[in-house]
């Protein structure tokens, strides 16, 4: 039987030195009955930027007339920004993004907004046109990565029992955990101030490069081989150039330079008779693939096959080739909103951005259809091992003229600066 409690205790210890958020914000007192004026002005003045109700349900019916929606509809379920709480297992998946015109790379999004029309949170035509409903998520995760903690922001009519009704039709490797109401401006990618993955692997990554990889199940690491790894992930800390870290982005792109706070590997565990460790890392956001190259790199320093010194390297200016580990281990943990938190959270209109009730669901999400799919692939097509041995035949020592990943990068190319792993 698979055992995740060295896991989920290994994420809650390091949780706790993430999560902590300083400081309390005040919260503005309700307005009493008896000052209706002073309520009328404050709201006119947040008009701008919240677009209350009134100019809502206006705007609403200009357009539900012009689309022919069902109006009886629309007036009992008046449609309102909300915030959902996802959590999915990526495996089978071509990334969270949905893709139209290409309907033989299934993406998460799909089977969302199918399950959206048919529970009747949206009409069928928004399906076609996302922008409709005022379409956003907090990371655009990629090919087979999962996700314990994403966030998509959209317009929904707020049914009875909305969100037992979208999971109806949702397979039960995807689940809407959670729903809020939002600010009328709110963008889940655009508000997000802060995003925590993590990555499970097998510890045998941090083997030297002439341990046999076939005896994986006897691999232990060793606590002074795990300091050499917090001391080099420690180094991606604070602002870099990333450039090498995706495809396709200039070493002179503003864009490129991204913003770490925390990155570190915590103790060993075994799972399935094997030694495992997660990697926790918090940035702003982070481009295609970063993620996966910045532990790709790391792992190719403690084998063996490039120097420190390439780290330094890799946020100048010259290409150098950066190898990215496997997705098979990577999982959005939770997305952030401490200013749009600190702005709206204490109105007394809109509630936090937060979702401790919904730890416990979390967890045992992660712990149903997560965990378990991770180190089960990992022990059946062992996709480490695999990739390990491609780490020869990169040249750290020479300047690349042309990414690896490439092919992978085609349907980025348009969207290049989106938060993704």
């Amino acid at each position: 039987m698979f055992n995740i409690r060295p896991l989920l205790s290994a994420l809650v210890n390091r949780r706790l030195t993430l999560e902590r958020i300083g400081g309390f914000y005040e919260c503005f007192r309700m307005m009493s009955e008896g000052s209706r004026d002073e309520q009328t002005a404050k709201l006119l003045k947040r008009a701008n930027e919240e677009n209350e109700d009134s100019a809502e349900r206006v705007q609403g019916t200009k357009r539900i007339k012009a689309e022919g929606e069902n109006t009886d509809d629309e007036k009992k379920y008046p449609k309102k920004k909300v915030a959902l709480l996802m959590a999915y297992s990526g495996k089978g998946y071509y990334g969270m993004q949905r893709n139209p015109g290409n309907s033989q790379f299934r993406t998460i999004e799909d089977d969302l907004v199918t399950a959206l029309i048919k529970s009747g949170c949206i009409p069928e035509n928004h399906g076609d046109e996302m922008k409709k409903m005022s379409f956003q998520r907090c990371a655009r995760t990629d090919k087979g990565v999962s996700a314990a903690g994403q966030v998509v922001s959209l317009k929904v009519r707020l049914i009875d029992d909305i969100t037992e009704k979208i999971n109806e039709h949702l397979p039960a490797q995807i689940r809407v955990l959670g729903l809020k109401r939002v600010t009328q401006g709110f963008n889940s990618k655009n508000n997000c101030d802060g995003r925590t993955y993590s990555y499970m692997l097998p510890t045998v990554a941090f083997s030297p490069k002439d341990y046999d990889p076939g005896n994986i199940a006897a691999f232990r690491l060793e606590p002074e081989t795990l300091q050499r790894v917090n001391r080099l992930f420690a180094l991606y800390k604070g602002t870099h150039n990333f450039h090498n870290f995706t495809s396709q982005k200039a070493p002179n792109d503003p864009s490129a330079r991204r913003y770490i706070t925390e990155m570190s590997c915590g103790e060993p565990f075994i799972c399935s008779n094997t030694e495992f460790a997660v990697i926790i890392v918090r940035g702003q956001s982070f481009m295609l693939h970063q993620i996966r190259k910045m532990i790709g790199l790391v792992i190719a320093v403690i084998k063996g096959y490039a120097k420190e010194e390439v780290m330094e390297r890799s946020w100048g200016q010259e290409k150098v080739d950066v190898p990215k580990a496997p997705g098979l281990g990577l999982v959005l943990e939770r997305v952030h909103f401490d200013r749009y938190n600190k702005r709206f959270g204490g109105d007394g209109l809109h509630e936090r951005l937060e979702w401790d009730r919904e730890e416990e669901v979390i967890k045992a999400f992660k712990e149903d259809h997560i965990y378990p799919t991770i180190v089960e692939t990992e022990c059946q097509e062992g996709s480490m091992v695999s990739w390990m041995s491609t780490l020869p035949i990169h040249d750290f020592e020479a300047t690349a003229t042309d990414p690896q990943d490439s092919k992978d990068q085609k349907q980025d190319n348009a969207d290049a600066g989106n938060d993704s792993d």
